[in-house]
């Protein structure tokens, strides 16, 4: 920093003689002290203060007062080497702090100094005054830092001889003057109440959330652990056939007794008669509504799935449908009552009226099937009936595994792979109908499929290995006709079965050739003798409706299996 005392900028050397040298007047030796005004003689009035502080240059005095010279030149000398060793802050040089200078050394050398007293007296003095200095900043402060109307803002400067509080620094702005804190220092106290509301909004907000978040655990916990079940309407009940009533143990004892009204033979009357009273309560006909004439037994007699509400009994009873086939061959139904004690558990079974003959269910008529999307392919029925089929078939029938596995994938499933286990034989192919698979487009000569491709095959075999009896009573041979459904896959090796499925459907559909004969005939028919067949309905009856002919799929006149 520069020396406003040197023109040369230097703090003693290259200095005009007539210029203040370092420490003391031109031309002293090194340790010499300069001299003091002899006493009597009136000390020299203070200069003015130059820039930043400091005093300003002293013009050349006359002999008699070189001492005061040397005393302030001294002084400037001390303030310009303080100025260089302390530490340079970042603020603008117009905000510079000035240090304090030394006092001038006035008194004659020997003065005694201040007492004792007297340094108390300052003490308490520079005390007073900061505590004055502080008050008035809170003052301030409080009120907003503006100044009185009609003043300039001015900067808060401490009183002579008092330094400010460590780590503080006071800036000025136009509106007001502020403290800065130290780094890590507390917040003025202007801010205080306003960190405290902070602090306890933050513990109550926190607080909240915590509780909202135990309420809604609650909550999903408590649902989740609700054991309330969905009810079901009426609709939903008739739709499902959905029942609290034990359908299958009382269907069970309905077939039972069934089977013995329906059986009688004079010889085992008595017995017959007991084994019902077990089954029916005291008022039911106790012979089943048998006259103690002829002879019939029962070959059959299974629930047909039909049941009824018993309003008399409630929940806790129903009647119960039940189909009957006689060793005569006539097949009829029976309505029986059944009362179930405990519907929960199914006990306390009991027969409560006497049972109904009824005719059979309705058989219904079935639609035709449309297979005029179906395209068949010639060429390769004939390839799988004469090179895979036949060959399969005759080990499928005997169960032989190492010969299927010649005409099976690696994942045929169970069916394709376990066979009949010798229950028939010698199989003939009779049909085999290989449907061209749906997005495999062929020429008009073949259809080409790639490596991989399944094909769906129906397939009709005639089996000539079923065991009969014959009418004299020796071991005959008989013919059984059966169909399947295939599916087969094309690999590099040829075609291999992957799958095999029972039963091929009827073309035609339409209504069935004739209803099996019944108890109670209906309008138009006639009851059939046992082993009898039934008579032509009367004129008149109504007729079944016509069937719809089947539609004959179209045909591809040869296949090219292979690679695409």
């Amino acid at each position: 920093m520069t020396d406003h005392n040197s023109p040369t900028g230097g703090a003693g050397g290259n200095q005009p003689p007539a210029q203040p040298g370092q420490f003391g007047p031109p031309n002293m030796a090194a340790g010499q002290q300069p001299q003091q005004p002899h006493q009597g003689q009136a000390p020299q009035a203070p200069q003015a203060p130059g820039p930043y502080g400091y005093p300003a240059q002293a013009a050349p005095a006359p002999a008699p007062a070189q001492q005061q010279m040397a005393s302030e030149a001294a002084r400037a000398q001390v303030a310009a080497a303080w100025t260089r060793r302390a530490p340079q802050a970042a603020v603008p040089p117009a905000e510079a702090a000035v240090p304090a200078l030394p006092p001038r050394q006035n008194q004659a050398p020997g003065a005694a100094g201040p007492s004792k007293k007297d340094r108390r007296e300052q003490a308490r003095a520079e005390r007073k005054a900061a505590y004055e200095a502080k008050k008035a900043a809170k003052e301030s402060r409080k009120g907003g830092g503006a100044s009185a109307p009609g003043t300039a803002p001015t900067a808060t400067s401490a009183p002579a001889g008092t330094t400010a509080p460590a780590g503080a620094a006071q800036h000025s702005t136009a509106g007001a003057t502020f403290d800065i804190p130290r780094p890590g220092g507390r917040l003025p106290a202007t801010g205080r109440g306003t960190h405290v509301a902070l602090r306890a909004t933050l513990l109550f907000t926190t607080c909240a959330f915590a509780l909202g978040s135990c309420g809604v655990v609650g909550l999903a916990i408590g649902k989740s652990s609700d054991t309330s079940t969905a009810a079901l309407d009426k609709k939903d009940v008739q739709k499902y056939r959905l029942t609290e009533f034990p359908t299958r143990s009382a269907a069970t004892f309905a077939e039972k007794y069934a089977t013995l009204c329906m059986t009688y033979d004079p010889k085992a009357a008595e017995q017959r008669r007991d084994d019902l009273a077990r089954y029916a309560t005291a008022g039911v006909d106790r012979d089943c509504g048998w006259n103690g004439v002829g002879t019939q037994s029962v070959t059959a007699a299974t629930w047909d799935g039909s049941i009824e509400d018993l309003p008399e009994y409630g929940k806790n009873g129903r009647y119960l449908g039940v189909q009957v086939t006689l060793s005569t061959g006539r097949v009829t139904t029976i309505s029986v009552p059944v009362y179930v004690a405990n519907p929960a558990t199914g006990s306390g079974l009991r027969i409560v009226g006497d049972v109904g003959e009824m005719p059979l269910p309705v058989r219904g008529d079935a639609p035709g099937v449309d297979r005029g999307s179906e395209t068949i392919d010639d060429v390769l029925s004939d390839q799988l009936k004469e090179k895979v089929l036949q060959g399969y078939f005759v080990a499928w029938g005997a169960s032989d595994s190492t010969a299927m596995s010649r005409f099976t994938t690696a994942d045929a499933t169970v069916a394709a792979t376990s066979g009949l286990v010798g229950a028939l034989a010698e199989p003939q192919i009779q049909l085999v109908e290989a449907l061209v698979p749906a997005g495999v487009n062929g020429g008009d000569d073949a259809v080409t499929y790639k490596y991989g491709q399944s094909v769906a095959v129906r397939v009709t075999v005639v089996w000539g290995g079923a065991r009969a009896e014959g009418g004299t009573g020796e071991a005959a041979t008989a013919q059984v006709k059966r169909s399947y459904r295939l599916t087969v896959v094309n690999t590099a090796q040829g075609w291999f079965v992957k799958d095999v499925r029972g039963a091929v459907l009827d073309p035609a559909g339409g209504a069935v050739e004739g209803d099996e004969p019944s108890a109670s005939p209906s309008p138009g028919q006639q009851t059939p003798p046992a082993g009898g067949s039934a008579t032509p309905p009367a004129t008149g009856a109504a007729q079944p409706p016509a069937t719809k002919p089947a539609t004959k799929p179209a045909t591809k006149p040869g296949a090219k299996p292979g690679k695409s």
